[in-house]
């Protein structure tokens, strides 16, 4: 077990910031990992996944254990569907695409999200009408204090929008070291009617979709409006859609009466955030190297040389005008490291 020094974490997230680990690891096995939470020369440690869902504006003055545990099996099969295993390392959409290549379906409308597997329940990561919690089993965890394995099921999970249990409750507590999903192996659920999948679908003029060209539809709405991180930092979505009462959305429809909202309950609807941003007149600006993507003012980009520094104010700025026009706090839905 060799623990390096002084490494840059340019290319382990996906803005692109070039910060520092002071101490770095990467872990390959759960005994790797039991090991180094052990250590007591290194009583504060980092976690990092993907990078996918991470905005650095410093130097991690600690050590930081990069999980990268690799495997893809099947657990469990019986009449109709499969509960598929998957370690904490893999990317996200290469197990979407290894669950489409064996017919199994309810990964198909999270295709191309960024990121690891082990992070997607944290986030309950979401898109086109599905959540992680639709199609979650149960995970496995490590207790960083006791480097015990513990398995948290759907309900213990405490699954809410872009929230869960490790986000609040157990925030750095646990590391997710695997994730078990149940997914149809037959007679699969298809969900076509949110957001563009439809219209997409028949601009390929298929009528009766399979779930790869679900999949295949939701690659190509994802290309149209989202940065690829390879090409141009940014972390997806950097907020949240906003949950209002039904009166401020009636109060804004007053000045905009064409406000994009969609139903929660009788009572509460969610609003675009990045539509809300829109209205700001952020879309398409640039503040040196930190700047709001110019086909989704969701998306907040490095051009380049941004500091995460830059990138935060940003995104403060933002959060300020939108709270002043619309009386409407937006929240983060990235994990500022400050």
């Amino acid at each position: 077990m060799k623990i390096e020094e002084n490494i840059s974490l340019q290319n382990l997230n996906t803005f692109g910031i070039d910060a520092k680990a002071r101490f770095f690891l990467e872990v390959t096995s759960l005994l790797q990992l039991q090991k180094v939470l052990g250590l007591k020369a290194y009583p504060e440690k980092f976690i990092l996944g993907g990078g996918s869902n991470l905005l650095l504006t410093k130097d991690i003055d600690t050590l930081v254990l990069h999980i990268n545990l690799k495997g893809i099996s099947v657990v469990e099969e019986a009449d109709g569907h499969v509960v598929v295993k998957a370690m904490a390392g893999e990317n996200w959409h290469n197990l979407v695409l290894w669950s489409l290549d064996r017919g199994y379906g309810g990964l198909e409308n999270l295709s191309l999200i960024p990121g690891n597997v082990g992070t997607a329940p944290i986030q309950n990561i979401g898109a086109y009408g599905v959540e992680l919690k639709d199609i979650f089993e149960s995970c496995t965890a490590m207790e960083i204090a006791t480097g015990e394995l513990v398995e948290f099921d759907n309900e213990a999970c405490q699954f809410g929008y872009r929230d869960s249990i490790f986000k609040n409750k157990h925030k750095g507590k646990y590391i997710i070291t695997s994730v078990n999903f149940r997914l149809s192996s037959k007679n699969h659920g298809l969900n076509t009617g949110y957001g563009a999948i439809e219209t997409e679908l028949k601009q390929r003029d298929i009528v009766y979709p399979t779930i790869r060209d679900i999949s295949d539809a939701v690659i190509a709405i994802r290309k149209s409006k989202l940065p690829d991180p390879d090409e141009i930092g940014n972390s997806g979505s950097f907020f949240k859609n906003p949950v209002v009462s039904k009166k401020v959305v009636q109060r804004i429809k007053k000045e905009y009466p064409n406000v994009p909202s969609y139903e929660v309950d009788e009572d509460y609807f969610k609003v675009p955030a990045g539509w809300l941003i829109e209205q700001c007149g952020f879309k398409g600006k640039r503040f040196g190297d930190a700047g709001v993507h110019e086909k989704q003012a969701l998306v907040l980009v490095n051009h380049g040389n941004a500091t995460g520094e830059e990138i935060l104010n940003l995104a403060l700025k933002i959060q300020k005008e939108v709270k002043q026009r619309f009386k409407i706090e937006i929240q983060p839905e990235v994990n500022i490291i400050k």
